[in-house]
C-alpha cells in the first residue's frame, strides 16, 4: 500500500491557537510565496495574487471577472441563477480569508486591493442578484468591508509617514459609511455603531499620537462652511501642491 503523505509534524511545530491569528508567508514548491493560515482543524493555503484558491475560473483571475464578461455579452441583462450564486459565495470567503491575512502581517495595500475587491463584487451581486433575500445576505457585511478598508487604508498611509493622510482617510471612509446607513434609512444609529466608532477612535488616537490638528482637508471644509473663500482658495493650492508630489513607492 502506497503510503499516503500527512501533515502532522506541521501541525505539531505550528500550534493552533485559539486567542490569536496565526498567519505566515511561506515559499511555495516552485519557490512562489503563499499565505497560510492555521486553523482549528489544520491550515489553509492561500495563492497572493488573483484568486486565493489559485483557480482561474473560465479562464478568469476570478470568478467576478467572469461574471463581468457574461453581463456584458448579455447586456447587463445577467439575473445569477443558483450555481453561480454558489461560487459567488465561495469567492467571498476566499476573500475574506486572504484579507484578513494580509491585515495581521501589517500589508495594508494588499489588504485595500482585496477589500476593493470584495465590495466591487458586492456591488455587483446587488445589481444582478435573484432575490432580495440573497442580497441582503450579502449587504449585512458591507459596513464590516468597508471598516477593514478603512482601517487598511489609513494604516498604509501611516507606514508612509503621512498622518494627515491617513486620517483624511478615516474621514473619507467615514462618509461613505454615513452615507450607507443614510441609503439603509439607519442614519439614526450611525453615531452608536461600534465599528464608526473603532475608527473615530482611531482617529483621534493618531492625533493625539503625533499631535496632528485639523487636516488640510478639514480646515477646508471648515473654510468653505465659514464662506471664508479666500483661505479655502490658499488651502485648495496647498492639497493641490501636495497631489504633484513625488509619492511614496508602495
Amino acid at each position: 500500500m502506497a503510503r499516503k503523505e500527512h501533515i502532522d509534524d506541521i501541525l505539531r511545530r505550528w500550534t493552533y491557537d485559539s486567542d490569536a491569528l496565526g498567519v505566515r508567508m511561506v515559499k511555495g514548491a516552485d519557490g512562489r510565496s503563499v499565505l497560510q493560515m492555521r486553523v482549528d482543524m489544520g491550515i489553509l493555503q492561500l495563492e497572493t495574487e488573483g484568486r486565493p484558491d489559485g483557480t482561474q475560473p473560465f479562464g478568469e483571475r476570478s470568478y467576478f471577472d467572469h461574471l463581468q464578461r457574461v453581463a456584458r455579452r448579455d447586456n447587463d441583462e445577467l439575473l445569477l441563477d443558483e450555481e453561480q450564486c454558489e461560487e459567488v459565495d465561495r469567492e467571498f470567503v476566499q476573500f475574506y480569508h486572504r484579507r484578513i491575512c494580509w491585515l495581521r502581517l501589517q500589508k495594508y495595500r494588499l489588504a485595500v486591493r482585496d477589500a476593493d475587491h470584495t465590495l466591487a463584487l458586492m456591488d455587483f451581486c446587488r445589481e444582478h442578484s435573484p432575490d432580495e433575500q440573497w442580497t441582503m445576505s450579502h449587504e449585512q457585511y458591507r459596513p464590516f468591508v468597508m471598516f477593514h478598508r478603512i482601517q487598511a487604508a489609513a494604516l498604509a498611509s501611516l507606514q508612509d509617514n503621512e498622518v494627515d493622510v491617513a486620517i483624511q482617510e478615516i474621514n473619507q471612509g467615514l462618509e461613505r459609511m454615513y452615507e450607507l446607513f443614510v441609503e439603509h434609512d439607519l442614519e439614526d444609529e450611525f453615531d452608536e455603531d461600534e465599528l464608526v466608532h473603532r475608527l473615530t477612535e482611531m482617529r483621534e488616537t493618531l492625533r493625539r499620537e503625533y499631535n496632528v490638528g485639523r487636516t488640510l482637508q478639514e480646515q477646508l471644509a471648515d473654510a468653505v462652511a465659514a464662506e471664508e473663500y479666500e483661505l479655502a482658495a490658499r488651502l485648495r493650492d496647498e492639497l493641490a501642491q501636495r497631489r504633484k508630489r513625488p509619492q511614496p513607492r508602495r
